[in-house]
């Protein structure tokens, strides 16, 4: 590749019918230094910050200096919450004269606790002895000191291997196939126990979910006997215990007159219920968040917790945190431009600190591979030219399959890199790839007993026993390929036999296809109607993800002549992953980092390429389609978890551009598995031809739009917690005389509402 050539970059996605760029206004500059003054009384605690350089706006100011009631502190991206937070307990401590143990801090990671620890000893007036006073804990870590307090004595479950382990051999047992995945198991069970529910909830309509139940089942049961816990028991236990324990649950309230919640719009279901009990009678409660980075749905976090916290605490106090310090002003305003299309949200607008010229940049590659090249080409230049190092990159991308591509081409070009998305796992080991791959190193090498074992659920033989059988019979009368011992089996039944007939006349064939066309034969002759068929070791929402995953193989496997070629590049690839490994652990390493968008909540790099934005990727195919929620029955229900996902997919692109802070590469693929795709509507909806849109950006502001009030026929919806309606639009609407509410499912009555239009000058 010839470094000097520079991949197509514009200040424009393609398809753009809107020339304008969004920009984010400048925020006032005034800080603690001119707005407190020598005469209030808390004075001498900020000017004791200002020597630390700490120097908050107005609205942190507000913020730390709030202290009886609830609080809410709705903190956009980069805005500085956790120097809120800091602050404000600082505040607490030495203006209000509260005592340290009095204050309760969760967080949801131990990193941001021991950071938040850290900083708090540091603040002016703190000695170490009064910070370790003050509880900073995750949730977890809190509440099972509480459990350790009151008696508990079991032993903490935590690897997550281990516990894959006790639902494989109870699987055998159940004679559940050996491809049934029981991390998917664990994870929808952990799904109903953050929610306040049990097994006895889980469903059993079909044989699938009744061998879901009666596998989460046993499980809970084999924590109970061998005396475990795990982390979803913390929780579960503590609020049991706490709500049988009126003492307890007094004396911790009693002890706890300030609790507050960093990552609040992460908040699950029941750990609400927790830090409400623990806060109540006074409700001293301040949490912090933002609404636009709930991006943990598959892990039980609520939105609407932390958009309806005003709900349960009437006489909230809510401060809105709107200056980003973090990224440029072209950055920041298309974040704000991006989020602003959400209609579930909390209105707020982002300033930036940071003037540039230097404005996101978008490019339109053929596929994910040329993606790659173009980005990896980037990325020499960026270095070679001494305007950055390779730690001042990060590459983000939806998910694990996303990064095949460019982890392949860094890997070839030796650009120094490390993949954090990827937990350990590399593509052509995933277990959904796996067997595929096994059957084109067995089509080469008969004799891979690997490959072999791996390959037997396929043609539905018990991996265990069927290894145990074709060891001995290759030791007595050693053949030159294993599937030959399987097939002379005399306990075989029919359709055991049926496939491993096929099985082998598919392994004759392959050597000389090409590795695609392989790979495709696999697929198309049993792979996929097998993985279908077996919809028990999956939720419905995954499948799109397991299709994707076989896509992406055949878009690798196009590169290659030959088999053999395809294997020697992936065994290259994987040394490469295992050296990767090596510089995990170590954070200063000079390394480009790549991870998923998810993993990249809360970090913040000099330069981000967010690779894969075009529909299908982000907002990714599993919540554009209606059809892909086949085990939703009502229309309606369908559409409002459309609208849920797609804000969810919309939120996600928001945090990747935010992480950002001088320069941002927003790519967006033409072809996807094999079909054209558009750039992804969350960056296409910012250019688009609307007026209203064109006068957000110019002004900045959405209360600066120059429009007109009218009234329109409606249908809305009768429940008071739901802000549904939806247009009349058709005379056949007019006729009907009820509907069903798209988010809520309650019932819609015609109404008239007030909409404010555009006026176009």
């Amino acid at each position: 590749m010839n470094v000097k050539e520079k991949p197509r970059f514009f200040k424009l996605p393609a398809g753009a019918n809107l020339h304008e760029l969004p920009f984010a206004e400048i925020a006032e500059t005034a800080t603690s230094v001119d707005l407190v003054t020598e005469s209030d009384k808390d004075a001498f605690y900020f000017r004791g910050l200002e020597q630390q350089e700490i120097q908050l706006n107005r609205s942190q100011i507000e913020a730390v200096r709030h202290v009886d009631g609830s609080l809410l502190i709705l903190a956009g991206a980069g805005t500085g919450k956790t120097s809120v937070l800091v602050c404000r307990t600082g505040y607490l401590l030495n203006v209000q004269r509260v005592a340290p143990q009095s204050l309760l801090l969760m967080t949801f990671t131990k990193k941001a606790a021991d950071e938040m620890r850290e900083r708090i000893a540091s603040l002016p007036g703190m000695d170490a002895g009064r910070a370790r006073k003050i509880e900073v804990r995750t949730f977890h870590s809190f509440f099972l000191q509480i459990l350790r307090h009151s008696g508990y004595r079991q032993e903490m479950l935590a690897n997550e291997k281990f516990k894959q382990i006790i639902l494989k051999k109870k699987m055998r047992e159940f004679s559940i196939p050996d491809d049934f995945q029981p991390e998917s198991v664990l994870s929808l069970l952990s799904l109903y126990k953050m929610n306040g529910k049990t097994v006895a909830d889980m469903p059993e309509t079909s044989a699938a979910e009744k061998q879901i139940k009666q596998l989460a089942g046993y499980y809970e049961q084999w924590k109970v006997n061998n005396q475990k816990l795990d982390f979803d028991d913390v929780l579960t236990e503590a609020f049991l215990l706490l709500r049988k324990d009126e003492r307890l649950l007094q004396t911790l309230q009693q002890r706890f007159q300030y609790v507050m919640v960093d990552e609040f719009q992460d908040t699950n279901p029941l750990q609400y219920e927790l830090v409400k009990l623990i806060a109540a009678p006074q409700n001293n409660l301040c949490v912090v968040g933002d609404d636009d980075q709930t991006i943990y749905a598959f892990q039980g976090a609520k939105n609407d917790i932390i958009l309806d916290f005003d709900q349960l605490y009437p006489d909230v106090r809510t401060i809105v945190l709107t200056i980003n310090y973090r990224s440029t002003s072209p950055i920041v305003g298309l974040g704000n431009a991006v989020i602003y299309q959400n209609k579930i949200r909390k209105e707020k607008q982002l300033e930036s600190t940071r003037k540039s010229s230097i404005v996101p940049f978008y490019l339109r590659p053929w596929s994910t591979d040329e993606e790659a090249e173009w980005i990896a080409e980037e990325i020499m230049r960026k270095v070679n030219e001494g305007t950055c190092k390779y730690n001042d990159i990060a590459i983000l991308h939806r998910t694990a399959s996303n990064s095949r591509a460019i982890f392949e081409q860094l890997a070839l070009e030796e650009i120094p890199f490390y993949d954090f998305g990827m937990g350990g796992n590399f593509f052509y080991e995933q277990s959904i790839i796996s067997p595929v791959m096994a059957y084109l190193k067995l089509a080469l090498n008969p004799l891979d007993w690997h490959a072999f074992e791996t390959i037997l659920p396929t043609m539905y033989i018990q991996r265990d026993a069927g290894m145990q059988q074709v060891h001995a019979e290759q030791m007595r009368h050693p053949r030159e390929s294993l599937i030959d011992h399987i097939a002379a089996l005399s306990t075989l039944k029919p359709y055991q036999r049926k496939s491993i007939v096929e099985k082998t006349n598919l392994l004759k064939q392959l050597p000389s296809l090409e590795p695609k066309l392989a790979v495709r034969r696999i697929r198309q002759q049993f792979y996929d109607k097998y993985l279908e068929t077996h919809d028990q070791k999956t939720v419905t929402t995954q499948k799109e993800s397991i299709k994707e995953q076989l896509d992406e193989l055949e878009t690798s496997a196009s590169r290659f002549e030959k088999l053999e070629d395809m294997l020697h590049f992936i065994k290259d690839m994987k040394k490469r992953h295992e050296q990767m490994k090596m510089v995990a652990n170590n954070p200063d390493a000079n390394v480009v980092k790549m991870m998923t968008i998810h993993k990249a909540k809360g970090l913040e790099f000099p330069i981000v390429f967010f690779i894969g934005a075009s529909e299908g990727i982000v907002p990714h195919i599993t919540a554009i389609d209606v059809k892909k929620y086949e085990d939703v029955k009502l229309k309606a229900t369908a559409e409002a978890e459309m609208l849920k996902a797609i804000e969810e997919e919309r939120r996600l692109a928001y945090v990747a551009i935010t992480r950002a802070k001088e320069e941002l590469y927003i790519s967006s693929p033409s072809f996807y598995r094999g079909n054209k795709i558009e750039v992804s509507r969350f960056i296409r909806d910012v250019f688009d031809n609307g007026e209203k849109k064109a006068i957000i950006r110019r002004s900045g502001k959405v209360k600066e739009i120059n429009t007109e009030r009218r009234k329109i026929k409606a249908w809305i919806c009768t429940s008071d917690k739901c802000i549904a309606w939806q247009r009349i639009t058709s005379d056949e609407e007019q006729i009907h005389t009820s509907k069903n509410c798209p988010l809520c499912s309650s019932s819609m009555e015609k109404g008239e509402k007030y909409v404010e239009v555009p006026v176009v000058s």
